[in-house]
């Protein structure tokens, strides 16, 4: 029998299951169309181990987010560059001292647009001074799509950030951590990538909020 955590998820976990074939494919395309390079270099920078926040990852990374990974290779996120909601170039720089749930998204995404709402009731109820999450718009150009996608949901608490090259999205999957979108990130407070999930989850689940307890804890 396998253990209670390992059951198989709920079915609202279903619902994004199916949508992340639709968005991975669409996701593949939009690489194809825009292969730009940032200059970021993702994981030039690799980071230490760090066995608390790996243990944490392991042992909660279950239920609808069971698909969280440890990344084998660690890597800085600090100097991945993007822009936030008044255009200004900004980095994950920003969130030192912070545990980050870094998402990169775009509104032509189906499984994105659907995770959106989660992600928001997280920021809700997890962010603080320990803990952010950090969603990345990749919709190409200018940002008004995706700044008209946050009234139109009603998202009340996500802050905004865009990238319009798409570049950090090709960045990470040229090191073979990003394959489409959504693709989420676990990094410890001090900007290292510690975890990885391509593909939608329900991130404001009992699963989803214990997860991110145990890994803020960890960084403590």
């Amino acid at each position: 029998m396998p253990e209670p955590e390992r059951k198989a998820p709920r079915p609202v976990f279903s619902r994004f299951a199916a949508l992340a074939v639709a968005g991975a494919a669409a996701g593949v395309v939009g690489v194809y169309v825009m292969e730009t390079r940032s200059g970021n270099e993702a994981a030039a920078g690799t980071c230490a181990a760090n066995a608390a926040f790996a243990r944490a990852l392991d042992e909660n990374a279950r239920g609808e987010v069971a698909a969280m990974a440890p990344l084998d290779r660690p890597f800085a996120l600090d100097a991945l560059a993007f822009s936030d909601a008044d255009g200004q170039p900004t980095s994950f720089s920003a969130f030192e001292g912070k545990v980050m749930l870094v998402n990169l998204w775009a509104t032509w995404c189906a499984p994105c647009r659907a995770e959106m709402p989660a992600l928001d009731e997280l920021e809700r109820q997890a962010g603080g001074e320990d803990f952010a999450v950090v969603p990345v718009s990749v919709d190409m150009g200018q940002d008004e799509k995706p700044k008209a996608f946050y009234e139109e949901i009603g998202l009340t608490d996500l802050p905004f950030f865009h990238d319009g090259s798409m570049a950090l999205f090709n960045d990470l999957k040229r090191e073979g951590i990003a394959f489409g979108l959504p693709v989420t990130i676990l990094a410890d407070e001090a900007g290292c990538a510690r975890g990885v999930m391509n593909g939608p989850a329900e991130w404001a689940s009992p699963d989803a909020l214990r997860l991110v307890d145990a890994v803020r804890r960890a960084g403590a």
